[in-house]
């Protein structure tokens, strides 16, 4: 099948193609105002070479962790570094996800490398004694 991306103008079934993802994907970009594709005649959608760096732009938003509604702010700026305090809120929030990951590793990797049952290992059941709170607590109602 030819591609008419070489003229820059691509279908929605070519770009997502192009990408590894479905139509759907794309045409949901476009409803929270990620992507504003051209219009053709009969109102099908036309992608260019802007819509191809765009697209890479926001599956790399999304591999940095970046959700939806962060990615249609920086990206509605000019300059994403505009958006500097947006970025290093995000820098906060993987730091924090790197921690809870490396601490999860731990506990797993001990849990791999010690012979003692879990009631058995004072490690464990440290871990298990600092998850359980003190005191009674309050349940919120919704």
């Amino acid at each position: 099948m030819k591609s008419s991306d070489s003229d820059g103008d691509m279908t929605i079934g070519e770009l997502a193609d192009r990408f590894g993802l479905a139509a759907h994907v794309l045409r949901h970009w476009e409803s929270v105002g990620l992507l504003a594709p051209a219009r053709h005649t009969g109102g099908h959608r036309r992608y260019g070479s802007a819509d191809l760096e765009r697209v890479a732009m926001i599956l790399m938003g999304k591999e940095a962790g970046l959700g939806l509604r962060e990615l249609c702010e920086l990206l509605s700026s000019a300059d994403p570094m505009d958006r500097s305090e947006l970025l290093r809120d995000h820098i906060a929030v993987l730091e924090r996800r790197i921690t809870q990951a490396q601490a999860a590793k731990e506990l797993i990797q001990h849990a791999l490398d010690c012979p003692l049952s879990f009631g058995e290992c004072s490690h464990a059941r440290e871990r298990i004694a600092s998850r359980i709170p003190s005191g009674s607590r309050t349940v919120a109602t919704v």
